[in-house]
């Protein structure tokens, strides 16, 4: 198709005429309709972006250079002379370059060393619903740019966009729609749950793959699998049917060589059946497609809280991005979507993604916000604000690692930091290992941590007893233990049973090794010095501990597991590490224990010395001495204590303290229920509810309440002189609690809250009192009779509540209107417990 066909060319000349008055546009336009390469070359062409660059920002590196490399091809240019395209440690760039497709974080990084983006005229946002977080951080920054570069253009593009919210974050804006050209695509549902453990995913997708073509379904076809390692299973299931056999069948995602990529994406001289990842979903258009095969799912990007960095973890996609995997079956004739899930099951899926803002680790993003010059973050220009206790969280990380001092301004460590397009614990760690002879080494950590844990756990006695033997034992580090079979992993060439013997996954150990070499490179690209020597174990230990200071632990004693963690936190040292019986150490995991708030499980752990600590970090040091209440002694004690960020490192405890001091501490400890007052019986309470009564109700007569304040200084007062449990013993109550009263009030306590009321009948009834409620007495029925008149106490102001009794004495009836009880409820009670009680007075 001749590119100038596509349906996104309608909008050229309306393109063209608001770029020259208006500096922001928002354009929505249906996946296929040709918008990722065809805007780029119409800002180019119209002039807008004059002799400057256009720099197109795409949420995956497959996009990116896929998509520099069809515009290059339509413009008649090698890829990397007028259009080329850059992503993280790759790119195809020249000084003619003047479109350029990046990866989002390219651009917010290159506001670092060139803040004014001198040479770029226009920034367009491609894919932005998918709201991708430094998507969403670029855009605020460009507006802000904007401000003293109104010369600088900002397009944002979107199959599907809620325009709303957009609109007013960009306002003033223009608005493109272009329809586009797509034909039906009719959706196919699976007529019952699959269950993906009993039925692996790609065996459901090969199924439906052979029943689709055997139904006589026609053109190309495109299948979404969350990942790698589900999509080269899916190969393998539908090439193993034979209605394949007359079908190309390719994989698509972002780690495959470029070959194999291109394979994918470009014409074949037979059907092709292109197995992908979401890639495919927006940025990527493959001609011919006409049947689409969904497994509903996606690797979705999610901070983990456990280890500190972003993961990918499989998800349910929304019912958005289901549609735009339909769209792609209707781009070039009707087609069909085959949907691995229930109708039933889509209604309950969500309609929109959550933003990554609302779901990712926010370290990396804000330590480049606050290296752009951004002070306050809170108050920054957010399309959509992240959560504030998550912001905060950051902050504080980002203290906690050095990066901001505590005020919140970037520290040199910081600025140096940020130069690492990494997650800022490993550029920490990359920074400490430069300091410490181990740049190796932290590359290796780093590398490790990312995915899964090449060593198996629960393996038994043996297998641990022949890796021991094998790579040695140690106390000073999981991670030592961790890179020693990391190291025997590849000298073995990950072979599968090899590494079983000693309970490694040579998958995953296979996965470690470009990471290790990215890291490598990075660290030399940015001037570390990385040599071969092995670095003492204080060195690396060290090395660890900057990195992950926030997460330093003590036992609570020999006897356990159980630690106390930095801010706060509790938690349990993993039974298989091997510095389980250190007292202190620093912990590269921490995982929630489900169901127990804020305690924790301490993974990959290293032995710390105390000493490092007042080495590394004197200021999160705190020693003070205080007054505590000992539960042990059941006494008040001086404390003397040494503690790091408010986890305890070691304390003293001396028996001398301020007596003033002790005894509001036990009066505390009173209050709070864990002492107890021997003398402060229900009669006191009984007491004090008396005065209370008068108190509220009758407040012309200055009665002064007793609340949680005046029983606080009744009881201070009762414990002075008091340090231990046993001086409470035989302390007097009764004269501190009625001191609070005047003589003349205590006699008018006795004689207007009275603690019995004669009734007509003789009968002496007790007055039941409890602050904030009225008074209450109660008596059988027969003693209630001749009382036409609820009885009133504190001058006549306060009605007392009557409460029938059975004769068995159990309630019937309470009132404050004694004529309506005797007329409506009296009647029906005596006709209800005549019968039962025949021998008593019924009148």
């Amino acid at each position: 198709m001749n590119p100038k066909e596509l349906p996104i060319y309608e909008l050229y000349s309306l393109l063209a005429a608001a770029l020259e008055t208006q500096n922001r546009m928002v354009i929505e336009a249906p996946t296929g309709s040709g918008k990722s390469t065809q805007v780029p070359q119409m800002v180019l062409d119209c002039g807008a972006a004059g002799p400057g660059e256009v720099v197109v920002l795409q949420p995956r590196r497959l996009a990116a250079r896929l998509l520099a490399k069809r515009v290059a091809f339509e413009r008649g240019e090698p890829l990397g002379g007028e259009v080329g395209y850059q992503v993280r440690m790759e790119s195809a760039l020249s000084a003619r370059t003047q479109i350029r497709y990046v990866t989002e974080g390219i651009l917010l990084r290159q506001f670092l060393s060139d803040p004014q983006l001198l040479g770029v005229s226009a920034i367009i946002f491609d894919e932005f619903h998918e709201r991708h977080m430094y998507g969403d951080i670029t855009l605020a920054r460009a507006l802000q740019l904007q401000l003293t570069r109104p010369d600088l253009k900002i397009i944002v593009m979107s199959a599907t966009l809620d325009a709303g919210p957009l609109r007013e974050y960009l306002k003033p804006c223009c608005e493109l729609k272009s329809e586009g050209r797509t034909f039906p695509v009719h959706i196919s549902y699976a007529k019952k749950r699959i269950d993906f453990r009993q039925q692996p995913v790609w065996d459901a997708a090969a199924d439906a793959f052979e029943q689709a073509i055997e139904s006589g379904a026609e053109g190309d076809v495109l299948v979404f699998m969350p990942g790698g390692y589900e999509i080269s299973r899916t190969v393998e299931a539908i090439r193993s049917r034979r209605c394949a056999r007359e079908f190309a069948v390719l994989p698509l995602h972002g780690e495959l060589p470029v070959q194999d990529q291109d394979a994918a994406v470009g014409a074949c001289d037979r059907r092709k059946v292109v197995v992908s990842t979401n890639v495919a979903e927006t940025s990527i258009t493959i001609d011919g497609v006409r049947l689409v095969i969904d497994s509903g799912l996606a690797r979705m990007a999610r901070y983990d809280p456990n280890r500190g960095i972003d993961t990918l973890l499989i998800e349910r996609i929304s019912r958005a991005s289901a549609d735009q995997r339909a769209g792609r079956a209707g781009r070039t004739a009707p087609g069909v979507c085959i949907r691995l899930w229930t109708e039933k099951e889509h209604l309950a899926r969500p309609q929109q993604e959550l933003p990554e803002i609302l779901r990712h680790d926010l370290a990396e993003v804000v330590l480049t916000l606050k290296a752009g010059g951004v002070e306050d973050v809170e108050h920054f220009n957010w399309l959509e604000p992240p959560d504030p206790k998550s912001l905060a969280r950051t902050l504080t990380l980002l203290t906690d690692l050095g990066a901001l001092d505590h005020a919140g301004v970037l520290t040199a460590v910081g600025r140096k930091m940020v130069q690492f397009p990494m997650h800022p614990r490993y550029a920490r760690m990359l920074l400490a290992g430069e300091e410490y002879g181990c740049v190796r080494q932290a590359c290796l950590i780093a590398a490790l941590t990312q995915g899964r844990s090449i060593l198996q756990r629960n393996q038994g006695t043996k297998t641990h007893d022949h890796r021991d033997d094998l790579l040695g034992e140690d106390d000073v580090s999981d991670f030592k233990q961790l890179m020693r079979a990391w190291q025997f992993a590849d000298k073995n060439n990950y072979h599968p049973e090899v590494c079983a013997k000693l309970g490694v996954n040579g998958a995953a150990a296979r996965q470690v090794k470009p990471l290790y070499n990215h890291f490598l490179s990075m660290a030399e690209n940015e001037g570390l010095t990385i040599n071969d020597r092995a670095p003492i174990d204080e060195d690396l230990q060290k090395c660890i501990l900057l990195a992950f200071s926030d997460q330093v632990a003590k036992r609570r004693d020999v006897g356990t597991l159980h630690c106390e963690v930095v801010h706060g936190r509790t938690g349990d040292l993993d039974r298989e590490s091997v510095v389980r019986d250190s007292v202190l150490v620093v912990a590269a995991e921490i995982r929630e224990i489900e169901g127990r708030d804020l305690n924790v499980r301490l993974n990959w752990c290293t032995a710390i010395s105390e000493v490092w600590l007042d080495e590394l970090f004197p200021e999160d040091i705190e020693e003070k001495s205080a007054a505590v209440f000992d539960p042990v002694q059941k006494r008040v004690v001086t404390k003397h204590s040494k503690s790091f960020r408010g986890l305890e490192l070691h304390a003293r405890m001396k028996q001398e303290v301020d007596s003033q001091r002790a005894a509001e501490i036990i009066a505390e400890e009173v209050l709070a229920g864990r002492l107890e007052l021997y003398k402060w019986d229900d009669q006191v309470e009984h007491w004090i509810a008396r005065v209370n009564c008068l108190a509220e109700g009758c407040p012309d007569y200055g009665i002064p309440a007793i609340d949680e304040e005046a029983r606080r200084a009744m009881v201070q007062e009762i414990c002075l002189g008091a340090v231990c449990r046993r001086d409470l013993k035989d302390r007097s109550v009764w004269k501190t609690v009625k001191s609070w009263l005047a003589p003349a009030q205590l006699e008018m306590i006795d004689k207007q809250a009275p603690e019995r009321i004669t009734l007509p009948s003789g009968f002496n009834a007790k007055v039941r009192y409890e602050t904030g409620q009225p008074p209450v007495i109660s008596a059988t029925i027969q003693k209630l009779y001749d009382l036409n008149e609820v009885p009133r106490i504190g001058f006549g102001q306060i009605p007392v509540v009557v409460e029938a009794l059975a004769p068995n004495q159990r309630p019937q009836q309470k009132t404050q209107d004694m004529k309506s009880f005797w007329n409506n409820a009296y009647p029906l009670l005596k006709k209800e417990l005549k019968g039962r009680y025949p021998k008593h007075e019924w009148r």
